[in-house]
């Protein structure tokens, strides 16, 4: 059997930091060089994801400039984007444009005109992206319009690390270096909460149905939190006398619905080393009940560092990303890996993002369980598929039954006559 590779769908002419899905057959993917003079851009790509030809690609239809500021991280909201550019979080309204369709003339000058226009499109469009990557349309279908920008970080080396919209897209929570949390009224942006969780850097943040926001620091505790008050703080190596305090820090956490129980939450939190040892430690995953916050399973995940986590849209499984390129995506309710492909960026897999389980998804890759996006630093946009397992109708199974029976009883006759 040969190495499992994943598919490149796209390659930047910039490091990528972050992934997001809004809706099937659209990805928006952002990174940069950030401030430094090296002639590398900062922007926010929105890719059509298609199938030409039976290879799957992703098309640049639309980039947007963020000048000198790298987008670092992102929330979707519908339509709506909340991007973190260094201290900042900037909220981007994008729009899909529909193509005007013209009456075709056998006419020499509106062929004229046509060619004219669509060369004054492109070269719009390559202007805006300066030198975009790897695509084949460079037509701009999106518009982006910015609605707000609110300062999320007010610390000397300012830099926001974090952002997540509630459920109902009514509530935006920021985290940052300074270890504060900031919650914003959206689509209004007035502050409403503004409270230091960690003692150090928020590492990551998510927030429940009911509101209820879960934080990771560098500070070694992971938090619950309900408006600005503390709910409780989660301990994951409780029952594990052999892991000492300090010995491992929480890096990213993440709610995910139960399948066929919609009264049911969990959440999932990852923890790795707190410091680097000769011998390499195993990175562990913890699955939380996430209405009561009681510790459900923990399992090692490798000694690779994980640096990015997603789960998917119905919580049937959890995508990992490590600091050495590798990608894994493991079945939520058993935390047992059922995909791997090591080192497939080469360098740190710097977010991911599943694609939504709908029809549309499956009429571009196929019949799969699940379709994860990884981006790196190495300014590559890949997909990892979870192909279906076979299943075999019931009647199939009752029928081989049937026959394994009659097939031992003909066998017991033939050598043993007068036993049956």
């Amino acid at each position: 059997m040969g190495r499992r590779r994943a598919a490149e769908l796209y390659r930047a002419p910039f490091p990528l930091y972050t992934v997001s899905v809004p809706r099937a057959g659209l990805v928006v993917t952002a990174g940069g060089g950030g401030a430094s003079k090296t002639g590398i851009s900062n922007g926010v790509h929105f890719l059509r994801l298609e199938r030409v030809a039976g290879s799957l690609s992703a098309t640049l239809i639309h980039c947007h400039d963020t000048e000198t500021r790298a987008p670092m991280n992102m929330a979707v909201a519908g339509n709506v984007l909340a991007v973190g550019q260094d201290a900042t979080c900037h909220v981007l309204r994008f729009q899909e444009e529909k193509e005007k369709t013209v009456p075709r003339k056998n006419s020499k000058k509106d062929d004229t005109v046509k060619k004219a226009e669509t060369k004054k499109r492109k070269q719009a469009n390559k202007t805006a992206c300066n030198a975009g990557g790897d695509t084949r349309k460079e037509t701009s279908e999106i518009t982006v319009e910015a609605l707000h920008v609110v300062h999320t970080d007010l610390s000397t080396d300012a830099l926001q690390k974090c952002v997540r919209f509630n459920q109902t897209h009514s509530i935006l929570a920021t985290g940052g270096v300074d270890g504060y949390i900031r919650v914003w009224e959206f689509p209004s942006m007035k502050k409403r909460f503004d409270f230091q969780a960690h003692e150090a850097e928020v590492e990551d943040l998510d927030i429940s149905p009911d509101n209820k926001i879960v934080t990771v620091g560098r500070d070694f505790k992971c938090c619950v939190w309900k408006n600005d008050q503390l709910v409780t703080g989660l301990c994951w190596n409780e029952n594990m006398p052999q892991i000492t305090e300090k010995m491992y820090r929480y890096q990213a956490c993440r709610f995910g619905k139960v399948e066929d129980n919609k009264e049911a939450l969990r959440l999932y939190t990852v923890q790795i080393p707190h410091k680097r040892e000769r011998k390499p430690l195993q990175c562990y995953i913890s699955k939380w009940d996430g209405n009561n916050f009681l510790p459900l399973l923990t399992r090692d995940c490798g000694n690779e560092v994980i640096s990015a986590m997603s789960v998917s849209e119905l919580g049937t499984f959890v995508g990992l990303g490590t600091v050495t390129g590798s990608v894994a995506i493991y079945i939520a309710f058993s935390l047992q890996q059922v995909y791997y492909v090591k080192e497939t960026h080469g360098i740190v897999v710097t977010d991911l993002a599943f694609l939504p389980d709908v029809r549309q998804t499956r009429e571009v890759t196929g019949e799969t369980e699940a379709a994860l996006l990884s981006v790196a630093v190495d300014s590559r946009c890949k997909l990892h598929l979870v192909p279906s397992r076979q299943m075999f109708p019931v009647w199939v199974v009752l029928l081989l039954c049937g026959l394994i029976i009659v097939m031992t009883i003909l066998l017991l006759q033939h050598l043993f006559p007068g036993l049956l």
